[in-house]
């Protein structure tokens, strides 16, 4: 089995009791996941452990760590079982019916790196993932006051369309988040937080690219016709979204860090260094930026 050679390089151990107010709203983007998983570590590292967290697909997997608080626990497991058919390969599609095997992460993988429930249900962080649901098209956030679904939440979140199907969740079916929003950061202005700080995972000069319609959107999903819209409209969505990330840091609202170069990877990148390259970006980012965001944080 492939690994990063060198794991034992990754920071490790727990962060401290100290909670700082605002919330962190962390975007998906499959692998480049690892780009927040750097960033989440050092600030855990520096003991920056906001009080609230949402986010999104590989957003959401990355945020339930950093509430509980387990500095290198995820950037391990992605370095070292990338290439375990179980996590991602046929394993999790018979298991999961998708390309994520969700139930051998969130039980045979804890095993081997326990995940601290007692800490990330400790009421004093609040945590929430944001699935779309097929029917509607719309966003719906979990919080984890909702134990029975919060987990189920998550894998939704990320839960791939196309290749994957949709979570039920009492009755309702659901899939990626970023669906029907890439980085929620209005969730984050409604809830009346005053410190926010947005955690990219592309450039920020990286808009998306609008093309017609294709066609196995129209097989896959026809008689779900708000994902559809969804799915069809997402890349002019995402580029005016951007635009309204950029006049919220601009005016001083927001704090954003995001990849100091493009990042190239590929959706389902196997290459261990390219991903590790990924996650030292982050890391490396997020010291770039520390002092600047603790002046944000404290003004």
């Amino acid at each position: 089995m492939k690994t990063y050679e060198k794991l034992d390089e990754l920071p490790s151990g727990r962060a401290s009791e100290h909670i700082t107010e605002g919330c962190a709203v962390l975007e998906g983007g499959a692998w480049r996941g690892l780009y927040t998983l750097g960033v989440i570590d050092r600030l855990m590292e520096k003991d920056i452990n906001l009080q609230s967290v949402i986010g999104v697909s590989a957003g959401a997997l990355c945020g339930m760590n950093y509430v509980s608080g387990q500095i290198g626990r995820a950037a391990r497991i992605n370095l070292s079982h990338r290439h375990d058919r179980n996590y991602v390969g046929i394993g999790a599609l018979r298991r999961d019916r998708g390309v994520t095997g969700f139930s051998y992460l969130f039980h045979e993988l804890n095993e081997e790196y326990p995940f601290d429930e007692e800490r990330f249900f400790d009421q004093s962080r609040r945590f929430a993932a944001v699935a779309t649901d097929i029917e509607s098209g719309e966003a719906e956030v979990f919080e984890k006051d909702d134990r029975e679904a919060i987990y189920a939440a998550v894998q939704a979140s990320a839960t791939v369309p196309y290749v994957s199907l949709p979570v039920e969740i009492r009755g309702k079916k659901y899939l990626d988040g970023g669906l029907a929003v890439r980085i929620p950061v209005d969730w984050a202005l409604h809830e009346g937080y005053q410190k926010i700080l947005v955690v990219r995972t592309r450039d920020r000069n990286y808009r998306k690219t609008v093309h017609r319609p294709l066609h196995i959107t129209d097989l896959e999903y026809r008689q779900y016709p708000n994902l559809k819209f969804d799915l069809e409209e997402q890349a002019a969505r995402y580029n005016v979204l951007i635009e309204h990330l950029n006049m919220l840091e601009q005016s001083g609202r927001i704090f954003v860090i995001a990849p100091s170069r493009p990042v190239t990877i590929r959706r389902f990148e196997g290459d261990m260094n390219a991903l590790a390259d990924i996650y030292w970006l982050g890391y490396q980012d997020a010291l770039d930026h520390l002092e600047e965001l603790k002046e944000y944080l404290e003004g």
